[in-house]
């Protein structure tokens, strides 16, 4: 593999690993937050202003962010009956396509999704809940998480393409 291309697939795969356990640990907060919202409101019938709403809006960056590294774990969902079939300079041909596809997909999303963001923060925007904290932060995940997915879909095409096209397909 060529030294730029080795370079570019280990910084960004670096970056979603590093983003990934980041992000897992979010899960040390939603779980306890959870637990004391369903404990609260049931058993003590007093239900908290916060509690599902800071589980909601930590639980959407711990998604969109664990998916770029996901991708190159190969750990998304897949048509294996039909992955199975195919020879090897088959599969590799589908996952240069899919990964074409992903980064249009991603280019699309962006466009879409950063002036919603960006216009979130201008207004200050809230939840208008009774808690009512910002959501502009949670906002910006959308388009960060889309580029981070965009650029490792880019590093694992540029992979394929750098990869012997005879080697055995299908490790990360």
């Amino acid at each position: 593999m060529p030294r730029a291309i080795s370079w570019y697939v280990k910084l960004v795969t670096g970056i979603n690993r590093a983003l990934f356990l980041a992000v897992a640990g979010l899960m040390l907060i939603i779980v306890p937050v959870m637990l004391y919202e369903v404990t609260s409101r049931y058993v003590f019938g007093a239900p908290t202003t916060w509690g599902m709403e800071l589980a909601t809006m930590l639980f959407g960056p711990y998604f969109l962010l664990g998916g770029p590294y996901l991708l190159h774990l190969r750990g998304h969902v897949n048509l294996d009956l039909v992955r199975r079939r195919l020879p090897p300079h088959r599969i590799r041909q589908l996952d240069l396509f899919n990964h074409l596809i992903i980064m249009a997909f991603c280019a699309i999303l962006v466009t879409y999704s950063l002036p919603l963001a960006l216009q979130s923060l201008a207004f200050h925007e809230t939840s208008f809940s009774a808690w009512n904290p910002p959501v502009w932060p949670v906002k910006f995940t959308v388009p960060l998480a889309v580029v981070l997915l965009g650029a490792q879909s880019l590093a694992e095409f540029l992979r394929l393409l750098a990869r012997d096209p005879g080697a055995l397909e299908g490790t990360p």
